[in-house]
This record gives structure tokens, sequence and C-alpha cells, in this order.
């Protein structure tokens, strides 16, 4: 290829003419690479918003809150929130002080950035404004008395033991070769892991997903009454060991007691 000074030398001495015809000769040297993606250069496309900037209701539920309630809000390990009699118990402003300030007692953990998560006020706001649109059926309980989402006052735990035995134990204790059908919500792991307000929001609510009625239907032909929902969370609550999920018996230790071994015999 022959240089820019080589067919200068060959042009009429006309400043202008020179400098055009090397800079359409520059151009061509650079045009083959007009194409490619330089490195650290920025790619076609929007760029990556930050975390606090993303407000989809799919993008914050599938990745704070689908691990523990599911896809679409049903078939989790915590409250079924698809539920339309949840919905109906619960307002507003409690889900965005459960979202933000977590459960005590409960794995759900505080999500609001003032509380020591991720989540803005805003994105708060989004989940329980895409929670009410996918979920919410409108007024399901109308002229269904239902209880209150909270309790009014502390339960008696001696009448809540009867009231268990008439309203929960035909599906969780077990009878003779018969496991129990809901398992056992007495056993100290499960207690290690739910409040008063998870076993009552539950009774009211039910887990349809799981197969459990809601309050209207715990006991033949009638509904719990707001006293027995009360009593009955505070006699499992009553049931929750001094030290929850330590299945071993004795102050402290870490496993089971051991016999120790005798000494071996000295050949």
């Amino acid at each position: 290829m022959k240089t820019c000074s080589e067919f200068r030398s060959r042009l009429p001495i006309i400043p202008s003419a020179r400098l055009a015809f090397c800079a359409a000769l520059l151009l061509s040297a650079v045009s083959p690479f007009a194409g490619c993606r330089l490195p650290g250069k920025p790619g076609e496309g929007p760029e990556v918003p930050r975390p606090e900037q993303i407000t989809n209701f799919d993008t914050l539920y599938g990745s704070n809150c689908a691990g523990c309630h599911g896809v679409n809000g049903q078939n989790g390990s915590a409250m079924n929130l698809a539920n339309p009699v949840y919905q109906g118990i619960v307002d507003d402003a409690t889900l965005r002080d459960v979202i933000a300030g977590g459960e005590a007692g409960t794995l759900m953990p505080a999500f609001g950035a003032k509380q020591g998560g991720t989540l803005t006020d805003a994105q708060i706001d989004a989940i329980v404004t895409g929670m009410r649109a996918r979920w919410n059926k409108g007024n399901v309980l109308a002229g269904q008395n239902a209880p209150a989402y909270k309790a009014a006052y502390a339960g008696d735990a001696a009448k809540g033991e009867q009231a268990y035995q008439t309203a929960c134990a035909q599906c969780h204790e077990a009878a003779p070769q018969k496991p129990a059908q809901g398992g056992s919500i007495r056993d100290g792991s499960f207690l290690a892991l739910v409040n008063e307000q998870t076993i009552r929001t539950t009774m009211i609510a039910g887990r349809p997903d799981l197969g459990m009625p809601d309050w209207r239907r715990l006991v033949k032909g009638r509904a719990l009454t707001d006293d027995e929902i009360t009593d009955v969370t505070a006699w499992l609550m009553a049931q929750k060991p001094a030290t929850p999920g330590q299945p071993y018996p004795g102050s402290g230790q870490m496993g089971p007691a051991r016999t120790p071994m005798p000494n071996p015999v000295k050949q």
C-alpha cells in the first residue's frame, strides 16, 4: 500500500486537495474496524439498572419472596399469599410492615433497607401493589364475620387445649398405625419456626394449596370463634420447648449423652 506522502507528491500543489485525499485514505483504513466492539465499549441495548431501581413485581417477588411463599404465591413452605381469605384479612399497612421489618420468632427476615435489608420503600410498595393486583379477589369475606387478623387479647391455654382437640387433632395428631395427616404441629422443631401470628393467620385463612380449610370449615357444621382461635394459639405456643429445635435432653448438650468407653485391656 502506498503511503499518503507518495500520493501527495504526485498531486498538484493544492493544500485542500491534499488534505481531503489524506482524510479519505485514513477513513478507508479505519472503516474495517467500525463494526467491531472495542474493549470496554458498552453493547447495544439498555444499561443494566441498579438493584434499587427495579420496581417490576415479577422480578422483585421472584428474587425475594418465591423461595418461601412459592411461585405465584402458593405451594411454598410459608404462608399462601395468593389465598383470597388471607388477602381479605390483612391490610396494606400490615403487609408493608411484615415485608419491611420481618416477623419476630419466624424465618421471615426484614427486607426493608432501613431495617438492614435490601428493598427500598418504593420496592416494598411495588410488591404490595402487585400482590393485591394479582391475588386480591375483592371482598370475599363480606358477611362472614371473619376473625380479626391480630388477636385483641392473650388467649387461655387451658381452654385452647380443648379447642385444639375439637378443631385440629383430627388432622394433626397421629392415631394407632396412622400418621398425622397434616403433620405434627406440636413438634418442637415446628414450633421453633413459628410465632403466635403464624398460627392465628393459618387457622383463619387456612392453606388451600395444602388442603387445609379456613376457620369456617375446621369444625363440622360451624365456624371457629375468635376466642377459640386465640385460645388454640396460646396453647400451642405453651407447647414450645425452652430450647426450640433442640432434640436432646440435658442442659446445653449439643448431642446425646455418651457412656464413656472402657479403657482397652493392655496386652
